[in-house]
């Protein structure tokens, strides 16, 4: 691990001892200079390169503490005591709920706004995505024609019926996806193609993206719906490669409104000690380098317009993605979540 950087990780479970140990290490690094203390949903070495490279080009170090859970809360308790300058997250639930739970404040910046496109803005810029993963179908190359099934709305078309796996739709990709559908047509004819695609369903609602790749596989299903990040970690996988080979790519609503796209993202501590520094990180995070990187490492697609995917992406085929602005995805995901308790889609 770099020097000048401190790596602290958590699930946010531990002992008292260890957050009070956490809260020493922060407040001492809060008094050195040319700093800037970060909070990530993301994975360690997921990040660990950019940020190295962050303070290889700016002299400034980078402290970090990783949880699965709970930061939000942190944040709200820690309140204007809070060390924390920037957060990093997946899902646009998790950059709304820190929205909601008022841990963020606007990101007003030229550079940052002329690098990412509008529609991947919060509501008065209270978060910024910065890489997107599309929300796609897999289908079986042995059992399905390309472009058998084009739309998502065909999920619900009684052609698949016992023929399409997905994980539950209480999960936050498929929320997000069906958040989507409410904001293209509306919460009547969303409720109607939930049922619809309830019914065509092979199996109850279950497992992860790569559990319904490994269903295809093993024949229990044709259609499958995941991450196309996904794609690649199996193809890495000695394991589950041979699920990613049983399979392909096909991007929803190519002749329409795009493929659905989810984000990781950040925001901008409510708080932040060390603005000045947070503002050179973000920039950063927008612009060529940490944009190439950040995507690269976990087969994402960079929302910088001027950057490309990595050669691995590339080869997945280029697709139009929806344009609906993600902040009103984000506000019709509690609706979308009430819809598909309504049908019992997970039941």
């Amino acid at each position: 691990m770099s020097t000048a950087r401190k790596l602290l990780v958590t699930t946010l479970a531990a002992s008292g001892a260890f957050a009070g140990t956490f809260a020493s290490s922060m407040a001492t690094a809060q008094d050195e200079a040319g700093e800037v203390n970060i909070y990530s949903y993301r994975q360690p070495f997921l990040i660990e390169p950019f940020l190295e490279e962050f303070t290889a080009e700016t002299g400034i170090e980078t402290n970090i503490i990783f949880g699965d859970k709970g930061l939000t809360e942190r944040l709200k308790r820690e309140g204007r005591n809070s060390p924390a300058d920037v957060v990093l997250t997946v899902d646009i639930g998790r950059l709304q709920e820190l929205v909601d739970q008022d841990v963020t404040q606007p990101i007003e910046d030229e550079t940052i706004e002329s690098n990412i496109p509008e529609q991947y803005f919060g509501e008065n810029n209270e978060w910024v995505g910065l890489t997107s993963r599309a929300r796609i179908f897999f289908t079986s190359v042995e059992r399905m024609k390309p472009a058998e099934i084009e739309t998502y709305e065909d999920l619900a078309d009684p052609r698949f019926e016992g023929r399409i796996c997905t994980r539950p739709a209480s999960n936050a990709y498929n929320v997000a996806l069906v958040a989507s559908m409410i904001a293209e047509h509306g919460e009547e004819e969303t409720k109607t193609w939930l049922e619809g695609f309830k019914n065509n369903l092979a199996r109850k609602p279950q497992g992860n993206d790569r559990a319904q790749v490994k269903a295809i596989r093993d024949g229990v299903c044709d259609i499958a719906i995941g991450n196309t990040y996904y794609y690649g970690k199996m193809m890495e996988d000695e394991e589950q490669r041979s699920w990613a080979e049983a399979a392909r790519i096909e991007f929803p609503n190519q002749n329409g409104r795009g493929t659905h796209v989810n984000i990781s993202g950040m925001a901008l501590a409510k708080h932040a000690p060390n603005e000045e520094n947070a503002y050179e990180l973000m920039r950063f995070l927008t612009e060529k380098t940490a944009q190439s990187m950040y995507a690269d490492v976990n087969y994402e697609y960079p929302l910088n317009p001027d950057v490309e995917p990595s050669e691995t992406v590339a080869s997945w085929g280029d697709f139009k993605a929806d344009d609906v602005s993600l902040a009103e995805v984000a506000s019709l995901r509690r609706r979308a979540t009430e819809l598909i308790n309504e049908v019992g889609f997970d039941d």
